[in-house]
Formats: C-alpha cells, sequence, structure tokens
C-alpha cells in the first residue's frame, strides 16, 4: 500500500501551486477540517468549520473544493448507503469499515486482507472482463448502544449475533 498523504499546510500549497490552484482560506479550512475528521461527507466538513471558527462557507463551497481536491489525487471518495459522497484522507487504496447505523467511514489497514484478496482475484478469470482494482466495504452495525434515560441513567445494550438485543448494564449518572 502507497501510504501518500499531504498532512502539514507546507505540502498542501506546495501541493496547491503545483496544480495551479491558490491557497484560498476556504481550501485551507476544508483540508484542516478532514485532516482533524479523516473521512466528511461536504456537510460534516461545514459543520466542522463552524465549530472551529472558521468562516461562513457554503455546503456547495465545501463539495466544489473536495470534489476538486479528490480528482487530483489528494482525497479518495465514496458513495455512503445514504448516497452522501463521502471524502477519504488516505487517497491510496485500503479497506474500510462503513457503520450503517451512524453513516460512519473508518479505515481498516490491513495489508494481510488486501494480499489474500488480491492474491485471489489473481488467479480468477472473468470471462470478457479484466480486474483493474477492487474495493473492500465492509458493512458493519454497532454492537454496544448508550441510551440515557429522562431520569440520568445511562443503558448500555448489546446486540447479539443472533440480532436479539439485551440490556448489558445500568449506570445512575450522579447527581
Amino acid at each position: 500500500m502507497n501510504k501518500k498523504t499531504v498532512k502539514d499546510l507546507d505540502s498542501f500549497k506546495v501541493f496547491l501551486k503545483k496544480h495551479a490552484l491558490k491557497a484560498t482560506p476556504q481550501r485551507i479550512a476544508v483540508h484542516e477540517a478532514m485532516m482533524a475528521m479523516g473521512h466528511a461527507c461536504a456537510d460534516q466538513v461545514v459543520e466542522y468549520i463552524q465549530e472551529h471558527g472558521g468562516d461562513k462557507i457554503t455546503k456547495a463551497s465545501v463539495y466544489n473544493i473536495l470534489r476538486e481536491l479528490a480528482l487530483l489525487g489528494l482525497y479518495g471518495y465514496r458513495t455512503s448507503r445514504t448516497n452522501k459522497m463521502f471524502f477519504d484522507v488516505n487517497a491510496f487504496e485500503h479497506p474500510h469499515m462503513y457503520d450503517v447505523e451512524n453513516n460512519v467511514y473508518r479505515d481498516i489497514m490491513d495489508e494481510d486482507l488486501v494480499s489474500i484478496v488480491d492474491d485471489f482475484l489473481g488467479r480468477k478469470k472473468f470471462k470478457g472482463y479484466t480486474v483493474e482494482g477492487f474495493d473492500i466495504q465492509i458493512l458493519v452495525r454497532p454492537t454496544r448502544r448508550k441510551y440515557k434515560t429522562a431520569a440520568g441513567t445511562t443503558i448500555t445494550q448489546v446486540s447479539s449475533p443472533s440480532g436479539r438485543k439485551k440490556i448489558a448494564s445500568r449506570k445512575t449518572a450522579r447527581r
């Protein structure tokens, strides 16, 4: 896996200049938000920038910046189950877990998994097609959920492999 990313601000500015783009405050804010979050859609980037005292920026501007930087190879991108475009600061090929309940991506840095799939596909023939690559996305659901009741009690619910839900623990919040 080639693990090249542009993390620091100076490298980001060099990247922009190399592609004849200006290091505008909006581009810098979007990149800083992405570096903090790792994976995000335009909505989340706008929210992050606003929460961290950044200038007002529209979702459309953020999306256009993210898309432009992804097309230049700075970010990876993928479409979620909810049909939102998510961007990834790690533009190299790597597997992902997708949390179907919370609509969140997480990187899986597992070279063994990639190697197993790569070896398998290297031996596999698809009549009339050539394999150009693959994208591993594992759909996951959290096994623990925490709920707060109106009385301040925290309830942890655990999902079993059968799908049945059990209350695992109860803690009463201190007042």
